[in-house]
């Protein structure tokens, strides 16, 4: 991982391109919420500002996997196909544990 800061943008359009791609699609308001709470940062009341977001590691991480070498911005198309994935995933997570319960 590089010593940079990470973008935080998504594209050129920043938070707002993303947040209009998810209120797009109804189907994972839910999901972007869950994913919200699963990545906020611990204790992130506490600190300005009081904004649920991951931490900056974590994010730096994310960028770097995401382009290689942590160039390229994400794209609202990105957060989307994220969103998806992490839907499918929990419909799957969820249909397994039923499987075994009977």
């Amino acid at each position: 991982m590089t010593g940079a800061a990470p973008r935080m943008g998504v594209g050129n359009t920043g938070g707002a391109g993303a947040l209009g791609a998810v209120l797009a699609r109804p189907r994972l308001w839910a999901t972007a919420l869950r994913q919200a709470v699963r990545l906020a940062a611990p204790g992130w009341w506490h600190r300005p500002p009081f904004v649920p977001r991951p931490e900056r590691r974590y994010l730096a991480f994310r960028v770097e996997t995401h382009s290689g070498d942590g160039t390229r911005p994400f794209a609202p198309a990105d957060l989307v196909t994220y969103l998806e994935w992490c839907r499918a995933e929990d419909r799957r997570v969820r249909t397994a544990r039923r499987r075994r319960r009977r």
